[in-house]
């Protein structure tokens, strides 16, 4: 078996749709998939009825963007086998989608104003199936550039870092009230990336609410990344997971299945 367990769709921020992704799994033999589009559950039937005809089983993912607000960083927290209509994860995520959409209009309105040329309505059919835009739709429609190009890379940190003028964000769930609302719908609450968000030290404090797992292989993770989060499963008897963080062309390059999952998680 061969489990990618994070990989992104145009149900969120991916550049890829749901059956090139799973065209691209087979080829690698991926065995198992997830699908952890942010803070969406939308798509979960097509994904899974796609994913047969591929031979690859699809488990239910999202991944949620959370936040820890003792400590005044992100925290990514993923979603694993919930039940189909996921009411607590849904009720929590569309107010993160409704904050991030706003959002988004807001920053085309900006850059608009500061001389650039970006249709609304545009942004918003290229970004379909998702119901969300994001930056990369919007980057979408200002550069032809490759993401890991310097031309994209200075583009998007002029509009949307430091003093730019479509800088700063939304406010996040709770990283508490995401791994609860994953517990309740039946899920396994796991850490994304703690290497990538330093998010380590909440870990301890969320396993009190019902966190089950932590993701060890990432593309940003390195080896003591992997050291640190062998300790805390250890420790807190908790599951590991991994996968790709595949974004398509909106993202650092990579195969699908590149880094597979350390744990198939089945609950059949």
């Amino acid at each position: 078996m061969k489990a990618d367990l994070h990989v992104h769709s145009t149900y969120s921020d991916g550049s890829e749709h749901v059956k090139t992704v799973l065209e691209y799994a087979a080829k690698h033999h991926v065995t198992q998939l997830s699908f952890v589009d942010h803070d969406s559950i939308d798509g979960l039937e097509e994904k899974q009825a796609m994913g047969k005809s591929y031979g690859i089983e699809v488990i239910p993912g999202i991944e949620i963007s959370a936040y820890d607000f003792k400590r005044n960083r992100k925290v990514h927290v993923l979603g694993y086998h919930y039940q189909p209509e996921a009411k607590n994860v849904e009720t929590l995520c569309k107010t993160v989608r409704n904050r991030r959409q706003a959002h988004t209009i807001w920053q085309i309105k900006q850059l608009n104003q500061h001389g650039y040329s970006i249709d609304l309505q545009a942004v918003i059919k290229s970004a379909r199936p998702s119901q969300t835009i994001y930056k990369q739709h919007v980057m979408q429609q200002l550069t032809s550039a490759p993401y890991t190009s310097a031309i994209y890379q200075d583009l998007y940190r002029k509009l949307f870092k430091g003093d730019g003028p479509a800088a700063g964000d939304i406010e996040y769930a709770d990283a508490f009230l995401a791994v609860q609302a994953i517990v309740a719908d039946g899920g396994i609450a796991v850490v994304a990336h703690p290497g990538q968000l330093d998010s380590y030290d909440i870990i301890s404090e969320l396993v009190e609410v019902g966190l089950g797992g932590i993701e060890r292989n990432h593309p940003d993770h390195t080896s003591e990344d992997h050291k640190r989060v062998e300790a805390l499963a250890k420790k807190y008897d908790l599951v590991m997971t991994g996968g790709t963080d595949y974004h398509g062309s909106f993202g650092a390059p990579i195969e699908v299945g590149a880094l597979s999952s350390p744990l198939y998680l089945n609950r059949k």
